[in-house]
C-alpha cells in the first residue's frame, strides 16, 4: 500500500493520497487550500490516478481544492451529509472566522463539485481496491468523520481529520462544534482501537492511538478548552 501526504496552504492541512500501489487508482483525501499544483506532482510522479475524493470535514481549510479536483478528474468528493452545505458556503462553516478570511481572500468563491455522495456512519467504502470504514466522528463539526483502513500486512490505520491530533483535539468551538460530543466520539469512535493503529492528523505530524491514550492531554482527563487548528 502507498500512502503519500503533505502539507497544504497557509493552514497547512494535511492531504493524503493512498493507493494498493503505484501505477494505477488512489483516493485523494482533503485537498486543501492551495493543494492541486502539489497533489498533480504527486500523482505523476508515482502514475497514480484519483477516483474519489474523501473528506474528513467541510471546514475550509481541508475542502478548499475540491472541486478544481474533482471536477478536473470527473470524480465524485464523499462527505458526510451534516457538512455537505459547507461544499458550496465553507465560510458560513466558520463563525466570525469567515469575515476574516473573506476579508483575507477577497473575491472566494466556492461551489459543490459536480459529483457528490453522501458518508453514513459504520459505511464500508471500496474504492480503487482499497477499502475503507466510515466513522461518524461529530464534535469539531457535525459532519466530522474519520476512515479506518489496514495496510498490506493487516496493520491498521486511521485517516483522523481534525478529531485527534498528535498531543492535540480538533477544536470545538466553532458552529456545530461540541466538546461533549467531540469527548464521546474520541472515546467510542478512536480510543476503542488498538494502540498499534497510526494515526494520520489533519495537521502536524502522524502519531499512533496507544501514543495518544498515554500522552495527549485532552485524553487524560484535562481538556478544559477547545483544541486548536480549524
Amino acid at each position: 500500500m502507498l500512502v503519500a501526504g503533505f502539507p497544504a496552504g497557509s493552514f497547512q492541512t494535511n492531504c493524503f493520497v493512498v493507493a494498493p500501489e503505484e501505477g494505477g487508482p488512489c483516493v485523494v483525501v482533503d485537498p486543501g487550500q492551495d493543494a492541486e499544483e502539489p497533489l498533480r506532482k504527486v500523482l505523476a510522479q508515482r502514475k497514480l490516478t484519483p477516483v474519489a475524493v474523501l473528506l474528513t470535514h467541510g471546514h475550509l481549510d481541508h475542502m478548499w481544492s475540491v472541486t478544481p479536483v474533482c471536477d478536473g478528474d470527473d470524480i465524485p468528493a464523499w462527505i458526510h451529509p451534516e457538512d455537505r452545505f459547507m461544499l458550496a458556503d465553507p465560510l458560513s462553516g466558520v463563525g466570525a472566522m469567515g469575515a476574516q478570511l473573506a476579508a483575507m481572500y477577497p473575491g472566494l468563491e466556492f461551489r459543490e463539485p459536480r459529483q457528490v455522495e453522501t458518508l453514513a456512519d459504520g459505511a464500508t467504502l471500496e474504492l480503487a481496491g482499497l477499502s475503507f470504514t466510515v466513522d461518524h466522528t461529530p464534535g469539531h463539526t457535525r459532519g466530522s468523520v474519520v476512515f479506518r483502513s489496514t495496510t498490506d500486512d493487516g496493520a491498521p490505520f486511521v485517516l483522523a481529520g481534525d478529531t485527534l491530533f498528535q498531543g492535540g483535539i480538533g477544536r470545538t468551538d466553532l458552529p456545530g462544534g461540541s466538546l461533549e460530543e467531540m469527548m464521546t466520539s474520541l472515546r467510542t469512535k478512536l480510543l476503542s482501537l488498538p494502540d498499534e493503529t497510526a494515526v494520520l492528523p489533519g495537521h502536524g505530524q502522524p502519531t499512533t492511538v496507544g501514543d495518544e491514550r498515554h500522552t495527549n492531554p485532552f485524553l487524560q482527563g484535562t481538556a478544559t478548552a477547545p483544541g486548536r487548528n480549524l
